[in-house]
């Protein structure tokens, strides 16, 4: 156990991909992207060289301090700012964001730039070639660090965890930027647009 207490808490990554999406109607020209980026009470398997092998959850509240303290230097980025393409652009600024029942809940307003219109509203809308729409390709994610969290190693198997894999439950994290992905590791949260 006292391995777990040592699982590094900065600068971790987790992703949600996204369930279909609904597409409004064009009524003004400022398209808004928005979804949960985090579900709450989701247990997940995290299982990776870089922290090891465990589930883990997030609680409701877990982001109120954050969204209080830290949402004038919040970012919001393509890929975490990692994407050649878009590289560290913002993707619009943040108009709406608060904790709600299932999760962290945002509204953003896309920037006029070409890297909206031309890659990041195609994904998000899954539009084909030949101006279909379907649905988005790309799901949510959220970069943070942990600032309270409670360790439990259990001794009976769940439906929930039936290796009996040792649980994590974030009380609390310090969240650095989220937005839209093409590999989310979770599958409940959404990324989508909208024209408001």
């Amino acid at each position: 156990m006292s391995a777990l207490n040592e699982a590094p808490r900065d600068n971790l990554f987790r992703g949600l991909h996204g369930k279909p999406l609904e597409l409004r109607a064009a009524d003004a020209s400022t398209p808004t992207l928005f979804g949960h980026f985090d579900m709450f009470e989701t247990w997940a398997e995290i299982d990776s060289y870089f922290e090891g092998r465990f589930i883990e959850r997030t609680v409701l509240g877990a982001y109120r301090k954050t969204i209080n303290e830290n949402r004038g230097r919040l970012k919001v980025q393509y890929d975490h700012g990692y994407d050649s393409y878009f590289g560290s652009s913002p993707l619009g600024p943040i108009d709406v964001l608060r904790e709600e029942d299932e999760g962290p809940y945002y509204e953003v307003p896309l920037l006029d730039a070409s890297y909206n219109h031309e890659r990041l509203l195609p994904m998000l809308q899954g539009r084909l070639m030949d101006g279909t729409i379907t649905s988005a390709v790309l799901g949510a994610s959220h970069r943070f660090r942990v600032t309270k969290e409670e360790w439990v190693q259990p001794t009976k198997a769940t439906d929930y965890n039936p290796e009996k894999l040792p649980e994590r439950t974030i009380r609390e994290k310090s969240l650095y930027e989220f937005g839209p992905v093409a590999f989310p590791a979770q599958i409940e949260a959404t990324a989508g647009v909208r024209s408001l």
